[in-house]
């Protein structure tokens, strides 16, 4: 994918920002968005549902990658997340996770710092070439 311009990170944190508007978060009442360009151009979402169960709770990053995959996979090239100011966020470590797995190092993320690579934000990260490690001990 080429290089990705202001424009569409503005679009990313517009769409981020119409997602956290439709979060359910009636326990904590802090609504979270975010949204992520694919590698085939599409733009998918995805907000925090929370659950009087706090431990079932859905973060944002988690209704995004359902879509990724409901919408026939990809990999995600660029990722927004926002709070309700429409002021990027961190993901949280799980989301850093599910990030990695569906983005890779490259990953280009927003945080409020500014834009980083996916290898910085969650360094030495564990991934699918480490189970292709355990595969080649174990054969």
């Amino acid at each position: 994918m080429s290089e990705l311009t202001e424009h569409m990170w503005d679009t990313l944190r517009e769409q981020a920002t119409e997602a956290m508007r439709r979060a359910y978060c009636p326990y904590s009442h802090y609504p979270v968005g975010a949204a992520a360009l694919v590698d085939d151009g599409r733009i998918i979402t995805g907000c925090n549902v929370e659950n009087a169960a706090y431990g079932v709770t859905l973060c944002a990053e988690c209704g995004l990658v359902s879509d990724l995959i409901n919408g026939g996979g990809g990999r995600l090239v660029a990722f927004v997340c926002v709070n309700q100011q429409a002021q990027p966020i961190v993901p949280c470590g799980r989301c850093r996770q599910l990030l990695y797995e569906h983005g890779g190092g490259d990953l280009r993320v927003l945080l409020p710092s500014g834009i980083q690579p996916m290898a910085a934000v969650l360094p030495d990260a564990f991934g699918v070439e480490d189970l292709d490690e355990i595969k080649e001990i174990s054969q």
